[in-house]
Formats: structure tokens, sequence, C-alpha cells
């Protein structure tokens, strides 16, 4: 059976993502999809609008044919090392080839990219050391360095978020010698960040997000741009939880985390680093909500979104050692959820993958298992009641999804 994969947050699962599903089976000739995708933390440093079971669930139901999860101490992470865990993943999996959206959609410039700054790469890192010695974010520092070195003009635009991921991918599979065909296809009409709906159909999962947590909040708005198990899946999930996961429900365990911790004890926290510690700490104080609080400690040398990674990382009480500081492969297949002809493929795979394959967190839980477990609690605090214990028990009591 020939599998392609994808890499994946599905927050929510959209119109463009199915579009995705279908244009890697057509250009790559497979016959199932296999998804690593993240957790119920994100790598932009938010908690997922739902759950990763539910999630898994309106993958499934919209053409996915397996589900593994990107483990915590991958999905929380920058590019490089969020793409060298789930390029490991699709590789243990056993798929033939990996495909990626991009706003390039041209594989040989992705191709040509890389061999240009391999040549290139004393160059190329001397001039994003004198960038972030400047004061730029490190994705400032790096876009800014590529330019400088002049690339040719059939190269690909690294300052575009989706492309800085595919190239990443394409440059994790090259690492790994791994024996994947990575290919692109182009992003349709929204772009990744666009916060307001621009075409009938295809709209960006930010627009989506923005329209579900905008003051009206009506699930009928963003009907017409997703399938219709994701719009019925989000209606079933607010019904049982109350609502959908947002950072200001978790404001209050952050701040409490922040207040009572010294500022030692939170230099131990992974990726809090040159005395952010007395700026987290400071804002804690201060702030009345999530949205002060990032403005607060808001920097141009430091991204929203990597502050945002930190905070996850206070909420788990993640360690610097527990993390990988550099790009690696992951240890486990957490299988979360499969179509029929999904549990063909793994029943006819399972004697030859080179990991773990794990089916309840109960069987198994070593290696770094237990940061997903520990994000998976700190998720479930976001919702209250009965609901909270809920989501405390699926963590091991769910068995994977079939569809």
């Amino acid at each position: 059976m020939n599998a392609v994969g994808v890499i994946v947050e599905y927050n929510p699962f959209h119109n463009g993502h199915a579009y995705h599903m279908e244009q890697a089976k057509q250009a790559s000739g497979a016959e199932i999809v296999i998804a690593a995708m993240s957790g119920n933390f994100l790598q932009r440093g938010e908690p997922a609008l739902v759950s990763k079971w539910k999630r898994t669930e309106m993958a499934l139901k919209a053409g996915a044919d397996i589900v593994f999860e990107l483990p915590y101490q991958f999905a929380a992470q920058q590019a490089d090392i969020f793409a060298s865990g789930a390029v490991s993943i699709l590789e243990a999996a056993g798929c033939r080839s990996l495909c990626f959206g991009s706003e390039s959609g041209q594989m040989n410039s992705f191709r040509q990219t890389l061999s240009f700054l391999e040549k290139q790469n004393d160059t190329y890192q001397n001039r994003v050391k004198f960038h972030l010695d400047e004061g730029c974010s490190y994705p400032k520092a790096t876009s800014l360095a590529f330019c400088d070195i002049q690339p040719e003009s059939d190269m690909v635009d690294l300052s575009k978020p989706n492309n800085i991921l595919g190239f990443q991918y394409l440059k994790s599979a090259r690492n790994q010698n791994a024996s994947l065909n990575v290919l692109t296809v182009a992003r349709k009409n929204a772009g990744y960040h666009d916060e307001q709906f621009s075409s009938d159909t295809i709209a960006s999962a930010t627009s989506i997000r923005k329209a579900l947590f905008s003051e009206n909040g009506e699930i009928e708005a963003i009907r017409q741009y997703v399938p219709e198990t994701t719009y019925s899946g989000l209606i079933e999930y607010k019904e049982t939880f109350g609502g959908f996961h947002h950072w200001e429900d978790y404001w209050p365990l952050l701040k409490y985390r922040l207040i009572h911790l010294l500022p030692e004890q939170l230099e131990t926290i992974y990726e809090m680093e040159e005395g952010l510690e007395h700026r987290f700490l400071s804002a804690a104080l201060q702030a009345e909500t999530f949205q002060q609080f990032m403005e607060l400690i808001k920097t141009k040398r430091y991204t929203w979104t990597r502050l945002q990674r930190a905070c996850v990382h206070i909420l788990t009480n993640t360690a610097k050692e527990e993390m990988p500081s550099e790009p690696s492969k992951a240890s486990y297949l957490r299988l979360l959820g499969m179509t029929k002809i999904g549990r063909e493929y793994l029943n006819k795979h399972k004697a030859d993958l080179p990991l773990p394959l794990i089916s309840r967190v109960s069987s198994r839980v070593s290696d770094h298992l237990h940061l997903d477990i520990k994000a998976s609690r700190v998720y479930a605090m976001g919702v209250k009641g009965r609901q909270q214990q809920i989501l405390l028990e699926q963590e091991f009591k769910q068995p994977p999804i079939m569809i």
C-alpha cells in the first residue's frame, strides 16, 4: 500500500486541508494518507481549539487514514525541531512520500534553495548572528541573512510561513537520509495568517478561529469554509465542553505559576533565557488578561509565537533538559486514530515499524511520553466540572478512534 504523509495541526480541519489531502494523493499516487498531527498544544504556542481526539476524528472523516500524534517535545517547538520530529514519524510509518502546502508550490525552488544555503552555510550563519546581535528575532534574522547573501531569483521566498516549514521538511528529510519523496502543492486562495475571509469556500485556520472567538462567535459563520463533518464536530464539542479552548482560559493558571516562582526557578524552564524570567514575572503582576500580559512582554527580539511557546512550557513545567535543543527524531509512534484501510495498512506493516507503536498510554510510559501526558492534563484545566474530568481520563482510557 502506497502511503503519503502530511504534517498538520488541523486547528480546525477546513476545506483547504481537504484540498491539500486530495492533491497530496494525486501528486504521489498514494492510496492512503498518514498524518503526523500536533497534540493539544501547537507550534505557535497555543492551545488547540478542540482536543487532539476531536481533531483526529475530523481528519479521519474528511480523508485521512491514519493519525499519529506529533509529541509535545516537537509540536511546541521552533520550525527546524518541529519538522525533524514530524519527518521522522512519517519515515518510520513507512510513507513513500511527504507532501506539504506552500506559498511557492514549486519543489525545484526548495531544492535549489537548500543546495544554495548548504554551500553558503558559514556566510549565512555569520549573517544570522549579525542580525540577532542587532536585536532582531530569529525568524527575522534568518530572513535578512538570506537576503544578504543575494539568493538567485529562482529561490523560494523564506519570509513566507509555509515556505519556511516546507524548507525545514526538505532539510530534515535530507539530514535524516529519509527515503521520503518530498512534494509540495500550492496553497489555495487564503494565506496562512489571513484574518479575514477572502474566498467563498477557502479560508485560513486563523480567520476561522478569529470568527469563532468574535463577539458573536456563531459557528454558522464558518460553515462554508469547513467540511460538514468539521462543522458538526465543532457544534458537538462546544455543547459538550461549553466552548473552545483559548489562551484566556489558561491565564489564571499561568499567572498563578508565575507569581509564586522565583526568578532562578523560572530560568530552568525551556525557552526562558537572556533574562526573560524577570520580564515575565514583572508583567504577571501587572496584567489582568493574557492579551495584556503578551503586550507587556513583547519585544523586537522575541516573536509573539516564541513567547507563547515559553508560556506553554511554564504551564506544563517543562524543564530545559526535557526538550531537544536541536533537531532529533521521535522515539515512538502514538496512534490517535485510523480508518478501515488505515488499520489494514498498520496490520500489514506493524512488524516492520522501527519505532514502538503505542495505542494506549497505560501500556507504555517512557521516553518523552510523560511530556504528552503533562500537556494533556494541563489542557484539560481549560474547562470546568465533569467536562474537565472527561479530558483528563481520555489520555489513558481513549483507544484509537476508528472511522
